[in-house]
């Protein structure tokens, strides 16, 4: 029985799966999005985030625990220097997966994993929709349309 085990193996050994998310995440970091199956991209979003998370603090700690997981030094140094400054704020999330529709030679489900901050066309939509944002009651707008309607009513008569 397999309970409480969460991890994909995605039909590869240990060693071939702790690789693959590795090169994967590097390419992640240096393209900001890939494509790839839905499942590698679920699986690579549970190897990054968590290293996205400790780039935030920028200690030699945890460029070494970092660099143990990725294995390549330009990617350690995008990371820390690059990707850090944008998520700075962001709580947690720094990865989207979006389905993309079947593979044409086998059929199978493909995504597109991005960061989420480097999406300029997501962010400049949701910019918008929070400048215009408006409360559904609209009691002050009620208040004062009476008030002006009075003020006329009185000098007609």
């Amino acid at each position: 029985m397999r309970h409480g085990k969460k991890v994909n193996h995605l039909g590869r050994q240990t060693a071939h799966r702790k690789a693959m998310l590795a090169n994967m995440a590097c390419s992640l970091i240096e393209h900001k999005r890939i494509n790839t199956t839905v499942a590698k991209a679920k699986a690579l979003k549970q190897f990054i985030e968590p290293l996205v998370t400790k780039s935030k603090a920028d200690t030699t700690h945890n460029r070494r625990i970092v660099f143990s997981k990725l294995r390549q030094k330009e990617a350690v140094t995008e990371l820390f220097r690059d990707v850090a400054t944008k998520v700075g704020d962001r709580p947690g999330g720094y990865t989207r997966i979006i389905k993309l529709g079947n593979r044409l030679g086998d059929n199978a489900d493909m995504a597109m994993i991005e960061l989420v901050d480097y999406n300029e066309i997501y962010n400049a939509g949701k910019a918008e929709k929070k400048t215009t944002r408006r409360s559904r009651r609209g009691g002050s707008k009620a208040t004062t349309a009476p008030v002006v309607e009075t003020k006329a009513s009185n000098e007609e008569e």
